[in-house]
């Protein structure tokens, strides 16, 4: 089936005859720093997203996790997140060179709120900074520095409606293919499923950090 669209909306006078307008409220809530309720947030949250753009418009959310409070708060204008060891893809360190812009969500398990945090990011090797940003004894080989332009708390709703910290335990990783299997059919790559996760898994255990 071909899927067509002849209602698209094209303004925001047409968008907001649809949604209406926000409260004082929400209009109300954005800051441009890091005060005690969002530092506390960012202290507990072991888990954030990362959203760039190359120059061109092209968008990628990336997810980074670690203990708790692995983002540093420098001042209250400035956090810092370190990059630890990955697929070496590096979409948000290249699209950071190309365009500052990004945007950060924080979440804490059990928790149904977010902490929303728009700014600008650069990429840094200053060792005082990485220091600050080891864990398990591994000092990471690059920064993230994010100048705060925003900060804002996000309701509830999004985490009500998926249930996503309610029935964890329901959720069956048999019921997933496994990553090798996904990889290997996506590249079409000539190495077995079972060699794949075998590697991938060795991988988790040596080179978290």
């Amino acid at each position: 089936m071909e899927w067509t669209f002849d209602k698209a909306i094209n303004s925001e006078n047409e968008l907001r005859g649809i949604l209406g307008y926000p409260s004082e409220v929400v209009t109300r809530k954005t800051i441009d720093y890091i005060d005690a309720h969002c530092r506390s947030f960012i202290e507990k949250s072991p888990f954030i997203t990362i959203a760039t753009s190359d120059m061109h418009g092209n968008f990628d959310v990336s997810p980074k996790g670690d203990p708790a409070g692995f983002v540093k708060i420098l001042s209250d204008k400035l956090l810092a997140i370190p990059d630890r060891p990955g697929n070496r893809k590096a979409d948000t360190l290249r699209n950071i060179i190309q365009n500052p812009n990004l945007g950060l969500i924080f979440l804490i398990p059990g928790i149904k709120e977010t902490l929303r945090v728009n700014g600008e990011a650069k990429i840094v090797t200053d060792q005082k900074v990485l220091e600050l940003l080891s864990c398990e004894g591994k000092i990471p080989s690059l920064a993230i520095i994010v100048s705060v332009k925003e900060a804002f708390m996000h309701c509830a709703k999004c985490i009500i409606r998926s249930k996503l910290w309610m029935d964890t335990e329901n959720t069956s990783q048999s019921s997933l293919p496994s990553l090798g299997k996904v990889l290997v059919d996506h590249g079409k790559l000539e190495i077995s499923y079972e060699e794949l996760d075998d590697s991938i898994k060795s991988d988790e255990k040596t080179n978290l950090y």
